[in-house]
């Protein structure tokens, strides 16, 4: 049985218990054994990480220390996946760059704030995370991120939609879902899930669901030597 491990906490703007709470039921439905915690001190335990499958961070602006985050990079490094969402993931933790360069990419804005209505476009490629997905709309915050290069872009959201000094600059396409590897560690991330209601959305869910597993499933390819297979043809295709 695979183990994965959520942390939740930080800014409760982004209601962290429920969408912890979500995420536990999906990935027992998955049948993983899961352990929810609301403290950051569960990073101090190294070895615990290196034996974990996933780890999803579901905590908002908070303060990391320079050992916590080294902790759950040297896991990711060595196979463990990281998976999550919205702030939870990617505007946890400000002052630590490591983590960014970890998740692959940092929130910088929300145009409009929340209760703008846009689209996000399912990019179909060779990847089996987004297979038989349809674009769909959302009414929520809109994530404007800096996002690592690397990545492997699986949805985006167009900008502009709401003003603001972004708006006179050409329409860019945001990413909102990617993937890409730290060491032999698989990342996932989707910037949906400003309240747990939206974490809830069937089609973010799904999303999610498949991340959620992916990201998981990288530790046993590591271990079996497939981590940079690109024969192997299971869900893993995905960068």
């Amino acid at each position: 049985m695979k183990r994965a491990l959520i942390v939740w906490g930080g800014w409760a703007g982004h209601e962290p218990e429920q969408v912890a709470a979500i995420f536990a039921d999906v990935l027992r439905n998955e049948q993983f054994e899961v352990e929810v915690a609301n403290t950051l001190d569960v990073f101090g335990d190294a070895e615990k990480l290196l034996g974990l499958d996933l780890i999803v961070p579901v905590w908002t602006m908070g303060e990391i220390t320079k050992e916590q985050a080294a902790n759950v990079s040297a896991a990711v490094q060595a196979g463990t996946g990281i998976a999550g969402c919205h702030g939870g993931m990617c505007d946890a933790f400000r002052t630590n760059v490591d983590w960014q360069f970890m998740t692959g990419g940092q929130w910088v804005a929300h145009p409009g704030n929340d209760g703008v209505e846009y689209t996000v476009n399912i990019k179909h490629s060779s990847s089996p995370l987004v297979e038989g997905l349809q674009d769909f709309q959302v009414t929520s915050e809109q994530y404007y991120l800096h996002v690592d290069p690397a990545v492997e872009v699986l949805a985006t959201t167009r900008f502009p939609v709401a003003s603001g000094p972004h708006a006179l600059n050409k329409a860019v396409d945001m990413p909102v879902v990617w993937t890409k590897r730290w060491g032999v560690g698989r990342v996932y991330y989707c910037a949906l899930g400003h309240h747990a209601d939206i974490v809830d959305m069937p089609e973010v869910k799904e999303l999610l669901r498949r991340g959620l597993v992916w990201a998981a499933e990288g530790k046993a390819l590591a271990a079996g030597g497939q981590a940079g297979n690109a024969n192997y043809t299971g869900m893993g295709d995905s960068n």
